[in-house]
């Protein structure tokens, strides 16, 4: 037993297993709030993955999860909120008046690509950042802006007169940028469900002959199997996909030489710590010093991951 007095409590929000439902890791977290937030000083929540995140806005007749889910909380008495790349950050309206903090891995992305592969050359003429739809703009702008490399995106063209699995089927990807051939092109986007649209996207890169697709995102389900990400690795498609470890992976994920992870432990232990010592997360919001930093470092020395990463 511990006796949360006068201290800042800290819930960690642990990633999804496979025995376990969205839905119970939520009431499990409602419990631990409700036995603690009487006698806590203060009770911060964080959630790497936003619970129903995707389910932020209305179109038809639809339950605002995500919302209620935050409007909840608060009113049991959590003051602050901490998640990971949520899918639209504006859902923190529904609290306005309450902590509601959206962090980014970009750091930990180049970090563990860097690691990786030590032959990139981080410039305009032979890398470039790529969105693979208009809702991941904001990430690859931001990306491509600290890199000082050039973007592109694609737009997923469907058809509408179809509904097969429950949404309107991609009928072309339409690409929208410069020249792609001999350069190395990341991809980025916040989540892999089944990994259709990615690898579609990495195909159609290599089709226009760029060296090298790197793939980075943020969760990685791979809720359909990898085994289309092994065919399209063995085919040249990718050449690695970057995930962190903010949520469940199945243990087949490590042993594919294609996967590369991106750890969130440090990122994670930074900002609980300044939780705890009342002291200002701006920092950490906001990486573009740190990012910059280590790009400098790694065009002007080169890169040796073990003796020189900070």
């Amino acid at each position: 037993m511990v006796d949360v007095t006068n201290y800042s409590l800290t819930y960690k929000v642990s990633g999804f297993t496979n025995h376990m439902s969205p839905d119970d890791h939520y009431q499990d977290l409602k419990r631990i709030i409700g036995a603690t937030v009487s006698t806590a000083h203060r009770v911060n929540v964080i959630m790497p993955f936003l619970y129903e995140g995707r389910q932020h806005k209305r179109t038809h007749r639809e339950s605002l999860d995500c919302a209620m889910m935050l409007e909840e909380l608060v009113n049991m008495g959590v003051q602050n909120i901490i998640t990971f790349d949520a899918h639209d950050p504006r859902v923190q309206n529904a609290i306005p008046l309450s902590g509601f903090d959206n962090f980014m891995p970009t750091y930990q992305f180049v970090k563990a690509l860097f690691k990786h592969d030590q032959t990139l050359h981080i410039d305009k003429d032979n890398f470039m950042v790529i969105s693979p739809d208009e809702g991941a703009m904001n990430r690859a702008v931001y990306l491509a802006n600290n890199l000082g490399v050039d973007m592109g995106m694609f737009y997923k063209r469907r058809d509408y007169s179809k509904v097969i699995n429950g949404r309107n089927p991609i009928v072309a990807h339409e690409f929208l940028g410069s020249s792609v051939e001999g350069k190395t092109v990341l991809i980025i986007d916040d989540m892999i469900s089944s990994g259709e649209s990615m690898l579609d996207t990495a195909k159609e890169l290599k089709e226009r002959k760029a060296k090298k697709v790197i793939v980075c995102c943020t969760f990685g389900l791979f809720t359909n199997g990898l085994e289309k990400f092994d065919e399209f690795y063995a085919k040249g498609y990718i050449d690695c996909v970057i995930t962190t470890n903010l949520n469940y992976r199945v243990p087949e994920l490590f042993t594919k030489d294609w996967y590369v992870e991106a750890d969130m432990s440090k990122y994670i232990a930074a900002i609980i710590n300044s939780l705890n010592h009342n002291a200002s997360i701006g920092n950490s919001l906001s990486p573009t010093e740190k990012i910059q930093k280590i790009i400098r470092k790694y065009n002007s020395e080169g890169y040796d991951y073990y003796h020189t990463l900070v």
